[in-house]
C-alpha cells in the first residue's frame, strides 16, 4: 500500500520524497551488538540527525509514516515537530497496543497488553519467539507512551476501519486524531473488459494469503473435510505452515485441494477472477484484508469469519457470508450452499462489484487522504505549542 499510495499521489501531481531503511541492516547487529540496536529501535540519532536534514532541504508539506520499526525508530516524529511539518501515519498494525501487532498469541485472540500491561509480552516471548526482541519493542512503546509521542507529535492517525478505530480509541489515542481510510486495489481488475461484470459461474473456491497460523488455512481444509460434494479448492501463498497443510490435505485425501506456492500479484488477481467465490479464514484481527477487496473489485464475492475488519468489510448475505471462526462445520454450510447455488453467487459479485465502485477506488481514496493531509496541516499551522527537544535523549535510554 505504501507503493500504491505514492503512485495515486504522483499520478495526481504531487512531489513525493521518500526516506526508507531496510530492516535487513538488522542483520549485522549480532552478540552485544543487539543491545545497540534495541536502543536504535527506542531512538536512533543518526536517523533523527539524516531525517531533520532531509525536512530543513526539502521542506515538504507533510510527512507521511507507513514503518519505523527497526531502524528509524519514533525519533523521526520528533524530528518533524522540531522542523514544525505535520505528521500523519498509517496504523497498518495494532503494534502501538500489541508488541506482535496482531493482538494473536497461541492460536488465538490475545489482549492481555491492554489489559494487563506490555510486560506480558515479554513472558511470552510475542515478537518473533524472542523475549530479547519483544522487550526491545515493549520498552519502544513504554518509552515513547511515557514521552507522549503519539499524542504530541503525530497530527493524524489513518486507521483502515471502523473496528481498528474503537480498539486504538480503547488503548489510548486521541479519537480526533484518529481518521478512517481504507486500502484501494489500483488497477481496476475490470478495466480492460468496460468494467463488465463477469457472467461465467467460476471453476473453484480460493483462498489467497500467507499461510501462517492466525490465517487458519487449517479451518479450511477441516471444512473440506465435511463438504459433502468434491469442490475443488485453489489456495495461493506461501509461509511457514506450507508443507505442514499440504500433508494434512494429503492425510484426509483431499484431492480436490491445489496449493499454488506465492504468486506475483497480477497471477493472483488473475486466480481471483475465475473462482466462484474467495475464502478468508483468519482468526485474529486483520486490519484490512486487501484480497477481499481484490475480490470485491473482480466481482467475486467473499466467505470470511465473523471477526473484527472482516465482518465489517463483508455484508453478510449482500456481498458474501460470515462463519463462526475456527467452526469448520459451519464453513462448511456456507460453501456447500455458496456452490449449490451459483446464480445468487453471481448476484453477491456484482453486489460486491459495486461495493468497490463506492468505498475502494484510487478515485475515492485520493480525496480522503487530501482531506486528512489538510487537517494536519491546519492543526500544526494553528498550534501555538512550542517545540521541545526529546523529553529523553539517546544517551539516557537504558
Amino acid at each position: 500500500m505504501f507503493e500504491q499510495e505514492r503512485q495515486l499521489l504522483e499520478r495526481a501531481g504531487h512531489r513525493v520524497i521518500i526516506f526508507d531503511r531496510s530492516n535487513r541492516e538488522v542483520d549485522a547487529y549480532r552478540g552485544v551488538k543487539r543491545l545497540i540496536l534495541a536502543q536504535k529501535a527506542i531512538w536512533n540519532q543518526e536517523a533523527h540527525r539524516s531525517f531533520s536534514r532531509m525536512l530543513r532541504a526539502e521542506r515538504p508539506d507533510v510527512v507521511h509514516v507507513h514503518n519505523f520499526w527497526v531502524m528509524i525508530s519514533p525519533s523521526i516524529f520528533s524530528a518533524c515537530r522540531e522542523e514544525g511539518v505535520p505528521v500523519v501515519q498509517t496504523l497498518h498494525n495494532y503494534r502501538l497496543l500489541c508488541p506482535a501487532g496482531t493482538f494473536f498469541r497461541s492460536g488465538r485472540i490475545c489482549e492481555e497488553c491492554p489489559q494487563h500491561g506490555l510486560w506480558r509480552s515479554v513472558q511470552h516471548a510475542c515478537y518473533r519467539d524472542s523475549r530479547a526482541q519483544t522487550a526491545a519493542k515493549a520498552v519502544m512503546l513504554a518509552v515513547h507512551r511515557y514521552r507522549q509521542t503519539w499524542q504530541r507529535e503525530v497530527d493524524g492517525n489513518i486507521v483502515l476501519t471502523e473496528f481498528a478505530r474503537k480498539k486504538f480509541i480503547d488503548g489510548g489515542l486521541a479519537p480526533e486524531k484518529i481518521f478512517i481510510k481504507p486500502n484501494f486495489v489500483y488497477p481496476d481488475p475490470l478495466a480492460g473488459n468496460g468494467h463488465a461484470p463477469r457472467v461465467e459461474d467460476g471453476n473453484y473456491a480460493l483462498f489467497a494469503g500467507r499461510l501462517s497460523p492466525e490465517k487458519r488455512v487449517s479451518t479450511l481444509l477441516n471444512a473440506w473435510t465435511r463438504l459433502p460434494r468434491r469442490i475443488p479448492l485453489v489456495i495461493i501463498g506461501g509461509g511457514q505452515q506450507r508443507d505442514e497443510l499440504e500433508q494434512e490435505a494429503i492425510r484426509e485425501n483431499l484431492n480436490t485441494v491445489v496449493f499454488k506456492g506465492t504468486l506475483t500479484r497480477e497471477q493472483t488477481v488473475a486466480a481471483i477472477k475465475r473462482a466462484r467465490f474467495l475464502i478468508f479464514s483468519s482468526e485474529w484481527y486483520e486490519t484490512f484484508g486487501l484480497t477481499m477487496v481484490e475480490a470485491f473489485a473482480s466481482g467475486v464475492p467473499v466467505i470470511c469469519s465473523r471477526l473484527g475488519a472482516m465482518e465489517e468489510i463483508v455484508d453478510d448475505g449482500r456481498t458474501g457470508f460470515h462463519f463462526t471462526p475456527g467452526d469448520g462445520q459451519d464453513l462448511a454450510e456456507k460453501v456447500d450452499w455458496a456452490w449449490r447455488n451459483p446464480e445468487r453467487m453471481r448476484l453477491m459479485g456484482e453486489e460486491a462489484r459495486r461495493e468497490y465502485e463506492s468505498k475502494y477506488t484510487a478515485e475515492k481514496n485520493y480525496p480522503r487522504l487530501m482531506e486528512i493531509y489538510q487537517h494536519a496541516i491546519a492543526s500544526v499551522a494553528s498550534s501555538s505549542q512550542p517545540v521541545t527537544a526529546p523529553a529523553i535523549p539517546v544517551g539516557e535510554v537504558k
